[in-house]
């Protein structure tokens, strides 16, 4: 919207520059006008520069951001409890289950099922979408995908 406007200014500037271009003469008619003119640019550039700072004093707040309550002098800040450490670690993936296998597909990553079972408490909550069964050049190996585990929210594990 804004940039129409000042096109259309910046287009009746030209305009009026271009009528401007007869021989001079000092005329207080041509005075007038030129002041006028001036005037006028300067009101909407301080309209323009007005709205401006209105926006700038709005604050926009992310959907996802909480909204902060103001603190009463008698009510202390209470903090949330953290989870409990099995709470949040249930998708955190044990680091020695991630393999990389060869097929005559290519390469596939994956978690073992065996190992997931063995050292990941929650292995019989696993994405059932996920599972895999490959052929290697040692046999035949079931798993989960890493690239779907991901998918599903599942992290591998730090050290």
């Amino acid at each position: 919207m804004y940039r129409r406007f000042i096109a259309t200014i910046a287009a009746a500037s030209i305009a009026i520059t271009a009528m401007g271009a007869a021989p001079a003469r000092a005329d207080d008619k041509d005075a007038a006008r030129i002041l006028a003119a001036i005037l006028g640019i300067a009101v909407v550039g301080k309209i323009i520069h007005d709205n401006k700072k209105d926006k700038e004093r709005v604050v926009t707040r992310r959907h996802n951001e909480p909204r902060v309550q103001p603190r009463r002098r008698h009510e202390p800040q209470v903090e949330p409890r953290p989870l409990p450490r099995h709470v949040r670690n249930n998708k955190l993936l044990p680091r020695q289950c991630f393999r990389s296998f060869e097929t005559r597909r290519g390469t596939v990553r994956m978690f073992g099922r065996r190992c997931l079972q063995n050292n990941f408490r929650h292995a019989n909550r696993l994405p059932e979408h996920c599972k895999v069964r490959i052929r290697t050049h040692n046999g035949k190996r079931t798993g989960y995908q890493a690239r779907c585990m991901r998918d599903a929210g599942y992290r591998l594990a730090r050290g």
